[in-house]
């Protein structure tokens, strides 16, 4: 029998779908916490914030399959120059047949899960459009999205090809990461809104 989320976690996902969040998008977070935590429970440890390294490798299999994607959220601010701990990595995918065999493809070089063939551009193509990926034994989660509601989609992002420890990453440029985090309901988020519009000097649309 699954276990019970915990009241937190539960009290968490309510408040951001009262706020209007799409259900789905809500319940990611809450979910692959809860799950961390349990396995953090199971070895009797902490489970440490996600590492840029894991980030950057998983980058480097997308490359090397030639993956259509964007990386948004944390890990992007951490390639914009703004690092702060985070246990996931967020990116925009195309959404098409080709490329989402060619990102199962990137996740086959790295992991031996029999649950990424779940992945399937017609759920990423579709009205939940988004697909939470725990890699066995890891201590962090990917967000795979196309869409966020309907402010966001892969094709409208703007972003930028970055050289990071030598590796080409294409990601969202900072206006578009403030664009993203500022009318969120996350504390968090807000506070790395303020953080990216004080940096780079951003101006209001």
């Amino acid at each position: 029998m699954a276990a019970e989320m915990p009241d937190h976690l539960e009290q968490e996902t309510a408040r951001r779908i009262a706020a209007g969040e799409d259900p789905a998008t809500a319940r990611r977070p809450a979910t692959a916490e809860y799950q961390l935590a349990a396995r953090g429970r199971e070895r009797g440890v902490i489970i440490p914030p996600m590492d840029f390294s894991q980030a950057m490798r998983v980058l480097a299999a997308f490359a090397g399959h030639g993956v259509e994607y964007v990386l948004v959220g944390s890990m992007a601010m951490a390639a914009q120059g703004l690092v702060r701990a985070t246990r996931d990595m967020d990116v925009f995918v195309a959404s098409d047949p080709a490329n989402v065999e060619r990102l199962k493809a990137a996740l086959r070089e790295l992991f031996e899960d029999p649950s990424i063939d779940e992945i399937r551009s017609e759920d990423l193509a579709g009205d939940y459009p988004a697909v939470q990926y725990v890699p066995p034994g890891g201590d962090y989660w990917i967000d795979i999205l196309a869409r966020l509601g309907e402010a966001f989609r892969f094709a409208d992002l703007e972003a930028e090809v970055l050289e990071v420890e030598g590796l080409r990453v294409k990601v969202a440029t900072p206006r578009m990461l403030y664009r993203m985090k500022r009318d969120t309901v996350r504390p968090q988020d807000r506070l790395d809104a303020a953080e990216l519009r004080r940096r780079f000097g951003l101006e209001e649309d």
